[in-house]
């Protein structure tokens, strides 16, 4: 019998080059919003909570605390819940009221945080109660804990390279903390130190890519390895927002605002690539958890 944790990861990869339209060109989207807590966040949550248990800094009489845009915390919660951890994460008062309201199903606390600071302001916070009081708390830091990166590593990496036969030429993902993006290329470069790497990016500081950065002008991850970009590109949310909505409506794939924004880049690239090019990039969450959001109600 497999436990939840068991279930995270080996999510498939779905052809979307219909919609970038670039013959001999092919586009995978890697199915992240499969994974049990509905986003690939789920895999850094498992990576950084089981180092915790194992380096003997997360134990029963501490509460997980951790700042979040919502994904890694409803991830932290869900695990949190299966293995019997208490969690809390502080969240931007402006997060969606579905993802509140998964978290408190799963059992999660919430402190909410100032709207207008977005996750820099709540990574300020889960750091001050954490160092307020560290034999109450436990905080992984996402943004600066190498597990998160190694979570992807060791799996999201040699999954792309096994589901696409060694065929990938492009990986390209949006940047929050950064783990997807830094521990997928990585790993990658090293099965082929020729695939091209590419940094999707929010094209303002005020965007309405949940979960990415605008890495200009917010808190820089610990994480972050600029390096390994080949190039970046900059996405308007409301390009996101449309192509949200065209997966949902053309492919029957209901993923969220960044998972658009991941695939309008994805598609742009495509565009300049020789035939015989095969890029990835990455479904980050389902849709479900944007329901109140009006962008689904306009037209395709």
């Amino acid at each position: 019998m497999a436990g939840v944790i068991d279930l995270i990861g080996n999510t498939p990869l779905f052809d979307v080059s219909a919609i970038a339209g670039r013959q001999g060109v092919r586009v995978l989207a890697k199915g992240e919003h499969l994974n049990p807590g509905g986003s690939v966040k789920d895999r850094a949550g498992r990576g950084m909570i089981l180092d915790g248990i194992a380096r003997g800094l997360l134990t029963k009489d501490k509460t997980l605390i951790d700042a979040t845009s919502g994904n890694t915390g409803i991830a932290y919660a869900m695990i949190g819940a299966a293995l019997g951890y208490r969690v809390a994460v502080c969240l931007p008062k402006n997060a969606s009221h579905e993802r509140k309201r998964i978290l408190r199903i799963f059992g999660a606390d919430i402190i909410e945080t100032d709207p207008l600071a977005g996750t820099d302001g709540a990574q300020v916070e889960a750091k001050r109660l954490a160092e307020e009081d560290p034999k109450r708390w436990f905080y992984p830091d996402q943004y600066n804990n190498d597990a998160n990166w190694r979570a992807h590593y060791e799996t999201t990496g040699p999954e792309i390279w096994a589901q696409t036969n060694g065929t990938v030429t492009h990986f390209i993902a949006g940047l929050g903390t950064s783990g997807t993006f830094v521990g997928t290329t990585r790993r990658l470069k090293q099965f082929n130190p020729k695939i091209a790497a590419i940094s999707m990016h929010p094209d303002t500081p005020m965007h309405g890519l949940e979960g990415m950065k605008h890495m200009e002008t917010a808190i820089v991850p610990g994480i972050y390895d600029r390096s390994l970009a080949d190039g970046q590109m900059e996405i308007d949310t409301l390009e996101a927002q449309a192509m949200a909505r065209r997966l949902a409506r053309t492919l029957g794939l209901m993923v969220g605002v960044s998972a658009g924004a991941n695939v309008v880049a994805a598609c742009r690239l495509a565009q300049g690539l020789p035939e015989g090019s095969v890029v990835v990039t990455i479904l980050c969450d389902h849709g479900s958890r944007y329901l109140g959001d009006r962008f689904w109600e306009d037209k395709p």
